[in-house]
Formats: C-alpha cells, structure tokens, sequence
C-alpha cells in the first residue's frame, strides 16, 4: 500500500488519507469524482438524521434499543456505496445507516429493534443480510454466500462488516481463513471504533493495527481513516474490484469511533473522557467532506437547504411509519420456536402471560 497516493503515517500506523480533519486535501491525493463524492455527502447527512431520529425514537419508547453509528457514518456510506446491485452486505447490529444507504426503507430497518421477530425486509430483494448481533457470526455466512457466488461463476463481491471487538472472536478467524485459502470474493471492513462496548482496544489486541492481522490469513491488509469518505471509497473500491477480479479477499481497517454511548442503555461516561470524545468531534466525517466540497465550490446554501428538506422529510415518513406499525405481541417469542412447545417453553410462556396480566 505504499505506493499508493494518499498514504499518511498516523499513530505510528500507515493509514490512506485523502482528506483531512479541516477539508484540505493530502497533497497528491486522487480524490473519487465530484458526482461521487456530492452522492457521499448526502448519505452522510441522512445517515446522521437517521441516527438522531432512532435514538428520539428509543426516548419515546417506541424502539427497543438503537446502537448509534453516529460518527462512523462515513464507513456506513462508503460500505454501500461501493457494492453493485447483485453484491451483498452482511452487516451488525450497529449497521442501521449502511442498510438504509443500500436503499432499504428505514422503517422496515428498524422493524427488529422494535423487538419484532423478523428483520423487516426483503433479505434476497435487497442482497442485504439480517443485522447480526452476535459477534462476528456474519462473517462465516458472508464467506459462504462468497464462496457459493465463486463456485457457480458469478460475479458478485461481499462486503461484511464488523467491530474491533468482533477480531477477537474464533468466527473472524475461521472467517478470514476459510475465505484466504478459497479465495472467496469477499471483504471484511473492521469499524475500529475504539471500544467492545466499554472495553479499549488495547484490552483486546496486542497487534500494532488490526489491518495487521491479515498478515497470519495471507490476504492484503489495509488501514484507512474511517473519517474520510473520499478514501473509504479508494480503497473498498479496490477491495471489492480485487474480490470481483477472483483475486481474493481483503481485510480494510477503518479508523474510526463511536461519539455515542454502545447503545441507550449504555453510560460511555464511564470509560472514556470528555476529552477524548472532543478530540474525534474534531475529526467528524461530515464536517470533513463538506468543508472539502465547499472550498471546490460543489456545495452550495441551496444545496444544503434541498438537502435538510430532503432528511427532514425522511425522518418524518419514519416517525409515521413506526407509529403506524401495528403493535407486537410478546407471545411470539414462544411461536416460532419448535413446531411442538417444549415443557420449558410453555412454562416461560404462562410465565410470561401471567406478568402481562398484572403489568400489561
């Protein structure tokens, strides 16, 4: 990766950079086109309303939960922006923005952490995998739907995303494994957002970077600030062409982190800083593009205004699209389960049914 333009040292660390913090560009830096970077920024700004959005919606009670992707919008954009229509997404729980970028209907996103049993779209539609909560499970799947996309001669490239706590898990293992020798078409974008939940990740990994990990698999490993719209697009372009090309997969670390708490139920102000929070506040995705497309004159007032209207209008249609969902019953959770209920499960469900009928 070092002869590629745009490459900055950074903690120690190479990292692709194309722009920086305040909007200026690396110098030599070849930045994706004007349509495409103007398309990115949109994705940005919707992404941050759509986060704004679902947290009000947990404080209304009518989410479950939401795990913010606030301040990682620009690995969310940049995931879905670089995949064709037959590729596939796996992504997390945190992954509500990429999905929507994908072009899924918000609501029917947020239709399981409303606590429905079902993902609320189209998987096979969409070529979008259900949010995964458990950690790095998708990984195996998205190898397996790359390695069936190889063996049938298909041309379709996977993307799966995960956290930094996800690489150490025994699944991102056999994942990058499986996916090395087989050379599955397939990339793994590890969101490097500093914290497992409230765990740093100098508790989890010893390794220098995690892109260093696909060293031990024999794949190509690349560090990028997660930050940096224009170089997510660089390099998962290149990922996802190299997958397509039969040439295997890549392991793309993203530099990033999470400014909200892992979810609502979540204090950060236990395990990070004000301070430290500041300091990535400072290095914000959308600030960063948008200075960078105002001083090439690509953005205007009436743009921006067209823009507000526009994710105004999207949080509008999913706050009535949530309002109008019809309401859940809790019994499901015992109707999918066995064909025929299990001693346990009936005992759970008249549990359960005897609680409603004292607090319904």
């Amino acid at each position: 990766m070092s002869a590629r333009k745009g490459v900055v040292v950074d903690d120690r660390h190479e990292t692709v950079r194309l722009v920086e913090p305040d909007g200026a560009a690396v110098p030599g830096a070849q930045l994706p086109s004007p349509d495409r970077l103007l398309a990115g920024y949109r994705g940005l700004v919707r992404a941050r309303r759509l986060n704004e959005q679902a947290g009000a919606l947990v404080r209304q009670g009518r989410l479950a939960v939401y795990p913010s992707s606030r301040g990682q919008e620009a690995c969310q954009v940049a995931a879905a922006m670089v995949l064709a229509d037959g590729d596939w997404l796996f992504p997390t729980y945190r992954d509500t923005a990429a999905i929507v970028a994908r072009g899924v209907d918000p609501v029917e996103v947020l239709t399981m952490l409303r606590g429905n049993r079902h993902c609320g779209y189209d998987v096979a539609a969409h070529r979008v995998a259900p949010q995964a909560t458990p950690l790095a499970t998708q990984l195996l799947h998205a190898v397996g739907v790359a390695h069936a996309a190889r063996l049938k001669g298909e041309p379709d490239a996977v993307l799966a995303l995960c956290g930094d706590g996800a690489t150490s898990e025994g699944d991102f293992h056999e994942a990058l494994n499986f996916a090395a020798v087989f050379r599955a078409p397939v990339v793994f974008l590890v969101q490097n957002n500093k914290y497992a939940i409230s765990v740093p990740l100098h508790r989890q990994s010893a390794a220098a970077s995690l892109a260093d990990k696909a060293v031990g698999y024999g794949m190509p490993g690349v560090r990028v600030d997660g930050n940096d719209l224009a170089a997510l697009l660089s390099v998962l372009d290149d990922a996802v062409e190299r997958a397509r090309a039969g040439d295997g997969p890549t392991l793309v670390e993203a530099d990033t982190y999470r400014m909200d708490a892992h979810t609502n139920a979540d204090d950060a102000g236990r395990y990070r800083s004000d301070g430290e929070v500041a300091s990535w506040a400072a290095r914000d995705p959308l600030a960063r593009l948008r200075a960078r497309l105002r001083a090439d004159d690509l953005l205007d007032d009436d743009a921006e205004r067209a823009l507000v209207e526009e994710t105004e209008q999207m949080a509008a249609d999913l706050r009535a699209g949530i309002a109008a969902e019809s309401p859940v019953d809790p019994e499901e959770l015992f109707a999918h389960v066995y064909a025929h209920p299990t001693p346990q499960l009936r005992e759970q469900r008249d549990q359960l049914r005897a609680e409603l009928e004292v607090t319904p």
